[in-house]
């Protein structure tokens, strides 16, 4: 039998919820860890339940331990009151698999009817553009709120990994995405600070979520301690699998 060229994946859903009209957040660290810290810390700025998990054959056989409690690496969170949901991973997802993944997510923010997806992406901002936030739109209703936010819209770039396939599919299936552009400065590994700046983005974005500095800048910290450490135990199953 001919092996499938694209990973199995497969939500399972453990509770009930609602989003329609709502929102969708993209916590998968394909390029860099920033989405992945900043999806966690804005989970501890408002109330969110864990309602499902996402898991692949392909993906690396690990648990992680919250409070106690086993967990699968990429786990989905719904604020009812707020109609956000959050796709959050600890796993660090390689090229191969960033085109079924965002194919997936569209899915299921299609499924659930959602209004907006909003996504992250590591570049080098030109000079003289470090104060701005600058965002990508897959439609031209998705350029629009990027511009009512009191962002500039990128004319001419790149975006690679996740982010870059869900813009890709979203103007294809004319469904909103925007990517927000974290300038890294030369560092490829954007540090808790550059998910305080995407978390201040993303408020100014989605109705109703707000930023608490001085908590986020903790949560932050925290985050990027526990996902580092995940990547760090799973690389070796990585590598043997994706090798």
């Amino acid at each position: 039998m001919k092996k499938s060229m694209f990973p199995r994946l497969w939500v399972r859903e453990t509770k009930k919820y609602n989003i329609e009209g709502g929102y969708l957040i993209d916590g998968f660290p394909s390029v860099g860890f920033t989405s992945a810290i900043a999806s966690e810390s804005l989970m501890h700025t408002a109330q969110y339940e864990l309602v499902g998990f996402v898991d692949s054959i392909d993906f690396p056989t690990v648990s992680v331990i919250k409070d106690g409690t086993p967990n699968y690496a990429t786990r989905i969170f719904v604020n009812s009151d707020l109609k956000v949901g959050i796709f959050s991973s600890y796993l660090t997802i390689n090229e191969p698999y960033h085109r079924p993944i965002a194919k997936m997510m569209l899915s299921w923010a299609r499924k659930n009817k959602c209004a907006l997806i909003v996504s992250s992406a590591p570049m080098n901002l030109p000079e003289g553009a470090e104060s701005q936030v600058v965002a990508a739109g897959s439609t031209v209703d998705a350029r629009e709120k990027i511009k009512y936010a009191g962002m500039t819209v990128l004319e001419h770039g790149t975006i690679p990994g996740i982010p870059g396939a869900l813009l890709n599919e979203g103007m294809l299936h004319d469904q909103n995405v925007i990517v927000v552009l974290v300038n890294v400065g030369g560092n490829a590994s954007p540090d808790f600070k550059s998910s305080v700046h995407l978390c201040m983005a993303v408020s100014k974005l989605l109705p109703g979520v707000s930023c608490d500095l001085t908590m986020m800048q903790k949560q932050a910290q925290i985050a990027e301690k526990e996902i580092r450490e995940t990547e760090k135990e799973t690389r070796a199953l990585r590598d043997s699998m994706y090798g």
